[in-house]
């Protein structure tokens, strides 16, 4: 019997204002609490990003890496690269040109002050970079020992498998969009031969892909930003609050077991920079998923709407 995929916790929300403005005594508080209820419920996975408030996020963990000598070694410490933010000469764009990956992986090494990433993924799929590229500059950081595995984010089966085959290293990670809003990755493989086949833009069979070759689904926006837990009346919020107290647990807790409950064993990543709400998942870490067979669709179907095909 395989165990359930713990969650991340997604650092997005640390670091204060989406600006270049330094962060302040504040932020490295704010991100304190945020992450030491991370690690109470038991969460060791940290998710972060090279662009993630401009780099404070991860500059915020850093501080906390320096006045903690003994959490590095307790935690798994994975970022991303490849998306570049919008400057005064240029427009947001994605970059994985080799010498742009390893010069962000340098910087993200220095703002989270460690030696190396657990986990590096690709953000976005630049399609400008051809694949013997990007994998020259993965395999250089991984032989220089600055990072110990790689995995990507948005990416498709056909690009997953494209970037594979010029690696000497697996790809363990897809990060991808996943939730009870989020539907696309699930419903893509019920809605083939209907109507609603064309309204569906998931690369279809990217779950089958990663599950097919033991590559970890990690689902972003996992909690739907508050749609089915108090920010939005809803018969699907009615009935994720009404499960919740029938199981003795919390929305949150209902919402992340929604995911952890498929088979493609999806980790969901929390992304709430609230204590309280991170305390909220604690039973997404600590019990299994206990939704029957039929719950789970009672969600599912709660969620479209409507009816399956």
């Amino acid at each position: 019997m395989t165990t359930t995929p713990h969650p991340l916790y997604g650092c997005m929300g640390l670091g204060g204002t989406w600006d270049p403005e330094p962060y302040t005594a504040r932020d490295i508080a704010d991100a304190q609490a945020a992450v030491e209820a991370a690690l109470s419920i038991g969460i060791t996975v940290f998710d972060h990003a090279d662009i993630y408030r401009h780099g404070k996020s991860e500059a915020v963990f850093g501080e906390l890496l320096a006045r903690d000598a003994g959490l590095r070694e307790r935690i798994t410490l994975q970022t991303k690269c490849g998306i570049r933010l919008p400057d005064g000469n240029h427009g947001g764009r994605y970059d994985l040109r080799a010498t742009s990956i390893v010069r962000r992986v340098e910087e993200s090494l220095t703002r989270l002050r460690t030696d190396v990433i657990d986990v590096l993924l690709l953000h976005r799929p630049d399609p400008l970079t051809g694949p013997e590229e990007i994998a020259e500059a993965l395999g250089s950081l991984h032989a220089q020992g600055l990072v110990r595995r790689f995995g990507v984010s948005n990416m498709s089966a056909a690009q997953i498998s494209l970037l594979q085959s010029h690696l000497d290293v697996p790809l363990t990670t897809n990060q991808l969009e996943m939730s009870l809003a989020a539907r696309d990755w699930v419903e893509s493989g019920v809605l083939l031969n209907t109507r609603a086949a064309a309204d569906n833009g998931f690369p279809h069979g990217t779950v089958e892909h990663c599950q097919a070759r033991g590559i970890q689904l990690q689902a972003w926006g996992a909690l739907a930003q508050g749609r089915y837990t108090g920010r939005t009346p809803s018969p699907a919020a009615r009935l994720v609050s009404d499960l919740a107290a029938r199981k003795g647990t919390t929305p949150e807790t209902i919402l992340l077991w929604w995911l952890q409950r498929h088979p493609a064993r999806i980790a969901p990543v929390i992304g709430s920079s609230r204590p309280e709400r991170i305390l909220n998942c604690a039973d997404a870490v600590r019990r299994a998923p206990e939704l029957t067979h039929e719950e789970w669709y009672e969600l599912w179907i709660a969620a479209r709407g409507e009816p399956l095909p």
